[in-house]
């Protein structure tokens, strides 16, 4: 098995965190998932201005290839 990938989605979540659809991404591409777990917290205090009762953060594991794609198309 290759190497993981992951990145942050920010999911918005009605009350009891219900109805959760993703509205934000970070542009950060994680090498672990520990990696992109340990930004969470920062994550989400930067993006508490957002209209949901709730928001939380989800570490998304991507294939290589997107990853690749997502690398070379940063800059």
């Amino acid at each position: 098995m290759g190497p993981a990938y992951y990145v942050l989605a920010i999911m918005g979540c009605g009350d009891g965190a219900t109805m959760c659809e993703q509205v934000a991404r970070e542009a950060t591409l994680y090498r672990s998932e520990t990696a992109c777990l340990a930004e969470t917290e920062e994550v989400l205090i930067r993006e508490s201005d957002r209209p949901y009762p709730l928001l939380m953060a989800e570490c998304q594991r991507i294939a290589p290839q997107i990853a690749s794609f997502w690398e070379n198309s940063e800059g």
